[in-house]
């Protein structure tokens, strides 16, 4: 994240654009890079979008809607012009962006952390203890492909998705959030026999490819939102990967 800016990154896993916007002192708005030859950023895409920051407001196409923290916006294939504000500069927004190639129309739907589909999973024991925020899915606000939503790990729990697992169908984007600013996560990818770690930081993001496994371990608790896209729609379509597996 960068302050009074829009930062993008597009991958080749399943053609996904990450980003972040945290206005302060200004808005910002969301710009149709070069790379997608398209008329407007969502021309063809779709866009799901989760606050982890203070009070904030986005506008679509002259509609507006406002923000707070871990509240989530869905907007569809063909809106042209979005806008990203705060309410207070002291307590800025902080805006996370996931997008996703889209072949069909879905309308805009807004849904507040207190509305979204939740459970509770792990243990203190397993140091997993963890609730799981689902927002864009089968179930909730619908959408082409994009499939969004986030975990909030106890306090004296670490550990997020563990047991690990990979799902070929469909690629998969960590952003970690409400990591003290002196604390880190060590996030493992890579092949379940050839695994590799990360260490990340407050508001950094990681792109994990279909074949990779996607789990983390931080010195404290933390919050991290997950979103997928690629061959299917379905949140519980994984392949688990035994604990004694991994190497």
């Amino acid at each position: 994240m960068v302050d009074d800016e829009l930062k993008l990154v597009y991958s080749h896993y399943d053609r996904v654009i990450v980003g972040g916007a945290k206005p302060i002192d200004k808005t910002i708005e969301l710009k149709n890079p070069s790379e997608l030859r398209a008329d407007y950023f969502l021309q063809r895409r779709e866009l799901g979008i989760i606050n982890v920051g203070g009070a904030g407001k986005i506008t679509v196409d002259g509609e507006s809607f406002e923000l707070g923290k871990l509240d989530c916006l869905y907007i569809g294939k063909g809106k042209q012009k979005i806008v990203f504000s705060s309410d207070s500069n002291n307590s800025p927004a902080v805006f996370y962006l996931l997008s996703t190639p889209a072949h069909a129309e879905y309308p805009i739907q807004f849904v507040a952390n207190k509305d979204a589909e939740n459970a509770v999973l792990g243990s203190l024991q397993t140091s997993n203890e963890r609730t799981i925020y689902r927002y864009i899915h089968e179930n909730g606000a619908k959408s082409c492909q994009l499939v969004m939503g986030l975990t909030i790990l106890n306090k004296g729990s670490v550990w997020n998705t563990m047991p690990a697992h990979t799902h070929t169908r469909r690629m998969e984007a960590y952003f970690y959030f409400d990591v003290p600013s002196d604390q880190r996560v060590f996030h493992l990818m890579g092949e379940p026999t050839e695994t590799r770690h990360i260490v990340t930081a407050n508001h950094e993001a990681v792109v994990s490819p279909p074949w990779s496994i996607h789990s983390g371990c931080g010195t404290s608790n933390y919050g991290f939102i997950w979103g997928m896209g690629g061959e299917n729609y379905t949140y519980s379509d994984m392949d688990a990967v035994a604990i004694g597996d991994l190497k």
